[in-house]
């Protein structure tokens, strides 16, 4: 889409955020919201840099006359370039999901007891990374270990309001093997041990983004367990769906509700089917670019957490701090950015990325 088709899409989503009407459809208010959100941006920087070609353009008529208006016609030329830079940087293509929220799977890998308390301590960093920005956060479902930690975990983590980004624009990143260097607890000599974690975020889908046939799922229900294999519950309120054509299988216990732990397992099966399709979207349209940022590829390490040195490392993008502690403790912030900037300098310099897209 072009500069003016997208000012013309801002105008028509204006207009219909103010008929009362569509708000009595709130999935259709939430979706136009947001849309309103990302083009908003890109109109105002348009409407500002007009406003200033218009400036400069009075400016240097009036040079000839007097000295002030040339010293000025300078400082507008300088923040032309400035507001065309800003406005080319924000019509680099967009990821469709950017305003999506995110279901993320931490799952301990090898290292046994050890990674499953390494997948708390990541559980712990994401929470307090999205406490942190503000965002929301709800344990949809987890397996705790023996010792405190987590086999597996998932939690939906949602922004608030409409912002023109969503929490998959800082997360999607996220994604992959997760390494941990340190000494653990059940070491009795002191000795450095690796294990690792991994790392799965979806985009949440909509009930508009996949639709799901009521005769393509097997649910089955049992009694939830916790640590060690013990009963937790006397009704069997835990529930499992088996997606048949594409073999996802989804399990939910924490709620005592066998119908809650229903709709939480039908919320995460929607994002895993939605990631899927993307992702074969993906391969077939792009045969697969190298880049430094590699979202869809969650089997490579991606990051190293280092105990001994507090250094974390991101391996994508040559990233390297000395504060691991502040970022367990939820500082992700930088190393989050880093991963985004150089994402946006692989669009701007490659043209990468899919096409802008409208809210229905």
């Amino acid at each position: 889409m072009n500069l003016d088709d997208l000012i013309s899409e801002y105008a028509g989503i204006e207009g219909r955020l103010a008929d009362p009407s569509v708000h009595a459809d709130q999935n259709l208010a939430r979706r136009l919201g947001k849309r309103y959100a990302e083009l908003r941006p890109i109109v105002e920087t348009h409407r500002e840099l007009t406003a200033t070609d218009d400036d400069l353009a009075t400016a240097r008529e009036l040079a000839g006359e007097d000295e002030t208006f040339a010293a000025e016609a300078t400082e507008l030329e300088k923040r032309r370039e400035e507001l065309e830079e800003r406005l080319r940087r924000l019509l680099v293509p967009r990821d469709p999901n950017d305003g999506k929220d995110v279901i993320l799977e931490i799952k301990a890998g090898e290292g046994g007891e050890e990674s499953a308390l390494f997948a708390g301590d990541l559980l712990r960093m994401y929470l307090r990374y999205a406490e942190r920005s503000g965002w929301k956060t709800e344990v949809l479902d987890s397996h705790p270990s023996d010792l405190g930690g987590y086999k597996d975990v998932t939690v939906a983590v949602k922004a608030k309001g409409t912002p023109e980004d969503g929490v998959w624009t800082r997360l999607k990143y996220e994604g992959g093997v997760h390494r941990v260097q340190r000494v653990p607890v059940t070491e009795s000599q002191g000795r450095i041990h690796t294990s690792a974690a991994g790392v799965l975020v979806s985009p949440e889908a909509e009930d508009v983004d996949v639709q799901i046939d009521p005769n393509d799922l097997r649910i089955d229900v049992y009694r939830s367990s916790g640590p060690g294999g013990q009963s937790v519950n006397t009704t069997d309120s835990a529930v499992r769906i088996t997606h048949e054509p594409t073999g996802v299988v989804v399990s939910c216990q924490n709620e005592k509700s066998q119908l809650q732990n229903k709709e939480q397992a039908l919320r995460i099966l929607r994002s895993r089917l939605l990631a899927m399709a993307q992702e074969e979207a993906d391969a077939a349209a792009a045969a697969e670019r190298k880049s430094q940022v590699r979202t869809v590829d969650r089997s490579e390490r991606v990051r190293t957490y280092n105990y001994p040195e507090n250094r974390i490392s991101d391996h994508r993008v040559g990233y390297k701090a000395y504060n691991l502690d502040q970022v367990l403790d939820g500082d992700l912030h930088n190393v989050t950015q880093a991963l985004v900037d150089a994402d946006r300098e692989r669009r701007l310099a490659e043209g990468l990325g899919p096409e802008t897209s409208q809210a229905s």
